[in-house]
């Protein structure tokens, strides 16, 4: 048995997960350099040495809670069904089964530093612009295998990712303004019932009918 301590981050790292529970805690503006630095146990001299400012560590934290955020998600096995339109439906279970604990825990970085910076850094703007399109890819890639497969037709498989990202986006929102998920995953079940109906061939509406 191997008694070897965990190595413990490296500063960048350290400095990049304690950006990520601030800013998603407290936003942006409100989140300061010093308050970064005493969360990670680094000094300001190290935050420097790694990152040229606040903004470049914003950049670099979109980064970051991108590759967690696709981790977390490649872990949940949402893409191991057979069926493509079930691979759909398990991403949005998935994002409904995540929707618990404090609301820092569960919100997205990117969208609350977009909403925050769009107008004013344009760096983080883009980098997070990123970071939604990345994680829209996969889901857009199993949204365009369910419409080949019933032959579904009328609309692209990419814009009914996109308005999956918007009404996950609206629905941290409205966790926000509530205080809680329960609004936020009623909105994410009503995106559930919206795509299956969507996605299922006629034949298989008069199936279920039948």
């Amino acid at each position: 048995m191997d008694a070897t301590p965990p190595r413990r981050p490296d500063a960048r790292t350290r400095l990049l997960d304690a950006a990520m529970t601030l800013l998603r805690t407290q936003g942006y503006a409100a989140t300061t350099v010093d308050d970064i630095c005493a969360a990670a146990g680094v000094t300001k001299g190290a935050f420097f040495h790694h990152f040229r400012s606040k903004e470049d560590l914003g950049v670099a934290a979109a980064v970051h809670f991108s590759t967690w955020l696709e981790a977390l998600f490649a872990r949940s096995g949402w893409r191991d069904h057979a069926d493509p339109l079930d691979r759909v439906l398990a991403y949005v279970d998935f994002r409904i089964a995540i929707f618990r604990g404090a609301i820092p825990h569960f919100t997205c970085l990117l969208g609350m530093m977009v909403q925050e910076t769009f107008a004013t850094h344009p760096a983080i703007r883009a980098a997070c612009q990123d970071g939604i399109t990345i994680h829209a890819a996969p889901l857009c890639d199993e949204i365009a295998a369910t419409m080949q497969a019933r032959g579904i037709t009328g609309f692209t498989a990419e814009s009914l990712a996109l308005h999956a990202m918007a009404v996950i986006q609206g629905a941290f929102v409205l966790a926000k303004a509530d205080g809680g998920p329960d609004l936020a995953v009623d909105s994410l079940r009503h995106l559930r019932r919206y795509v299956e109906l969507l996605l299922t061939a006629p034949q298989e509406h008069q199936g279920n009918a039948a």
